[in-house]
């Protein structure tokens, strides 16, 4: 069962990891879809399915176009390629002579707003089509198609203005100008100047006062000395408490639950924080394709202002396929289905199953299984409770044991505030295992408790904040009457540097410690501490890191510290590079023994996608074991941590 390598330190004979390569991927299907809806692209590319159905195109008609802007810095240049619909769709032909010159007179004022934007306000455009003005061509255009109709597109940009006096009237005047960014000399691009503006209004919003209005936003240039002078003023209006919340397009989601699980109860100052929490909230129920909270206009009779939930549901029931491949492993197949409302009051219910270790296992018995059903209760007592409650059944062959589990497990999360959660729970696990100290049964009762307190600004992608956690989890293992209790710890922070955070720093650290249980198989297999894999030290195969004894075998540990630094590189707006170091040591003592700390080394490449980066990890063990894996590959979505 257990193949084997030598310890260099020791001469001690191992079991060999192989090297690990795995990549997995994983549909969601629904119960109304469409031939399309197989088609799949990564990174641009379509791997499989048919393409997006074409528009026809009535009369269609080719064009070649040209941009000059000879005196256009980088920059700009990017910007007024990006602006350019013609330029975009200069492979797709135009819906006739006159679909061709619309096209260039509007490309003509998105290209104006461009300069705009970059503060050039003494930019000219001009546009020809065929040899002539835009201006100059007939209503009803008839161009040559023998060749491609030429669409010549020249810019001057002019010099780059800058802001000259600013002032502020109404309820914003004598404001810091420095904190809008409306400072002489800065930047006067007709977007930093809207969202000054913008700006002005949420800073008024967050005193409590909704109906908040920008009543004047002047600009005017000065072509004499290139600069910009602006004039702002708004009107504060009223500060105004919650009033009334009524739900609409609800259908099969109870109204009084959203209104609820929403938080906003009337009588509450007004924030547009608050509304903002409140519609990520609803978000994450996973019940809504799309929703929006909306103020009134005006104030209700009693001086609140009325707000109105206004939601769109989604598909609630799902399935899905899923399938991965490794060198050590072998084949894995996963399924699932769910449905996210089963009661009315968005409660989830996951059931799940897979199989792994297919053409690896020398047998059906030597494949590892697993099947589970889980069910999850928003707002269960209160809007702040969630209750979710599972059972699992396993069976595993890693190369560190065997194990059979069936686990049930209940518990409690608790939202003490907008970054703290407590849960706890009641776990129950009966195990049939078969490690280094022979083969063993335990059936273990335990009282899982954790706290985490969240403060990152994305979940999936997180640029700043961090998140730690720490978790007791008292246990009692009837067979052999051992009190034992594990306790954990973890901390992960993210600083962003550099314009538009194209550099963000990203660093782990996790331990933990087992006390209790005379003798180390006292405890089960299971909830010993191990190393290695995608999920802690990369680049060396999964569980990897541990204890061995004298014949090789991995025995777990009471104790281990786990750390990942991690350079987030933003290559473009969409594509990454990370390079990683990862370390970490498991010790057979309480206490970690910091003498064999392993640690790996690689690079990591990141596809931006609405749902999460997608991760691709290669690594290599900086101190492998004899006849241990020499790198891994580790595909997923989201980042490493």
């Amino acid at each position: 069962m257990r193949r084997t390598r030598t310890n260099p330190k020791t001469g001690i004979a191992y079991r060999k990891a192989g090297t690990a390569l795995a990549v997995a991927f994983t549909f969601a299907l629904y119960p109304a879809f469409t031939r399309d809806a197989f088609a799949f692209k990564l990174f641009g590319m379509r791997l499989w399915g048919s393409e997006e159905p074409e528009v026809e195109v009535i009369n269609p008609v080719k064009y070649a176009v040209t941009l000059n802007a000879a005196d256009a810095d980088k920059s700009l240049k990017e910007s007024l390629e990006n602006s350019s619909l013609l330029l975009a769709d200069k492979d797709k032909p135009a819906s006739g002579d006159l679909g061709l010159l619309i096209k260039a007179r509007d490309d003509r004022d998105r290209l104006i707003a461009a300069l705009y934007e970059n503060a050039r306000y003494g930019g000219i455009v001009n546009v020809t089509v065929a040899g002539k003005n835009v201006d100059e061509l007939p209503p009803n255009p008839v161009f040559d198609h023998s060749v491609p109709v030429p669409v010549v597109i020249t810019v001057t940009p002019g010099p780059k203005f800058t802001l000259g006096n600013v002032r502020l009237e109404g309820d914003v005047t004598g404001r810091n100008l420095e904190e809008y960014g409306l400072i002489s000399g800065g930047d006067a691009g007709s977007l930093a100047i809207i969202r000054a503006g913008n700006k002005l209004i949420d800073d008024l919003k967050a005193e409590g006062r909704p109906l908040a209005k920008l009543t004047k936003r002047e600009a005017v240039a000065n072509h004499a000395t290139s600069t910009v002078d602006i004039t702002m003023a708004a009107e504060g209006g009223p500060v105004a408490p919650l009033g009334t919340v009524t739900v609409s397009g609800e259908k099969t989601v109870d109204g009084d639950f959203i209104r609820r699980y929403s938080r906003l109860n009337g009588g509450e100052p007004y924030s547009p924080e608050k509304l903002r929490k409140a519609a990520d909230r609803l978000r994450q129920l996973g019940v809504f394709s799309s929703l929006t909270i909306k103020e009134a206009g005006t104030l209700a009779r009693d001086g609140t202002i009325p707000l109105t939930i206004e939601v769109s549901e989604g598909k609630h029931r799902y399935f899905g396929v899923g399938a991965q491949y490794s060198t050590t492993e072998g084949i894995g197949l996963q399924g699932y289905w769910g449905h996210r409302n089963l009661f009315g009051q968005a409660e989830s219910l996951r059931i799940e199953g897979s199989v792994s270790r297919i053409a690896e296992a020398s047998s059906v018995e030597g494949m590892d299984y697993s099947a589970g059903i889980t069910f999850t209760k928003p707002g269960m007592f209160n809007p702040r409770t969630t209750f979710k409650t599972s059972l699992i059944a396993k069976t595993e062959h890693p190369d560190t044991y065997e194990a059979k589990t069936l686990t049930g497990t209940a518990g409690f999360a608790y939202e003490l505030n907008d970054t703290d959660t407590a849960a706890a729970g009641l776990e129950v696990q009966w195990a049939d295992t078969e490690d280094a100290f022979g083969k063993n049964e335990y059936l273990t009762t335990s009282i899982p408790l954790e706290f985490i307190r969240d403060t990152r600004d994305d979940k999936l992608n997180p640029t700043e904040g961090f998140r730690a956690a720490v978790a007791a989890k008292p246990s009692y293992e009837a067979l052999n009457g051992t009190f034992f209790s594990s306790f954990e710890g973890s901390i992960s922070g993210y600083k962003g540097l550099g314009a538009e955070d194209r550099l963000i720093m990203a660093g782990k650290l996790s331990g933990g410690v087992l006390v209790g249980g005379s003798d180390l198989q006292d405890i089960p297999t299971t909830r010993r501490f191990y190393a290695g894999g995608g999920g802690s030290v990369r680049g060396y195969s999964y569980q990897e890191i541990s204890p061995y004894n004298a014949a090789g075998d991995a025995t777990g540990g009471r104790s281990y510290v786990v750390g990942s630094i991690e350079a987030r590189i933003k290559v473009t707006d969409t594509i990454g590079i990370v390079p990683f170091i990862d370390a970490g040591v498991v010790s057979e003592d309480v206490t970690p023994d910091f003498s064999d700390i392993r640690a790996g080394a690689g690079i990591g490449l990141r596809y931006a996608t609405p749902f999460g980066p997608l991760r691709l990890d290669v690594a290599m063990p900086l101190d492998k074991y004899d006849g241990g894996n020499s790198f891994g590959i580790y595909a997923g979505i989201g980042q490493s941590f």
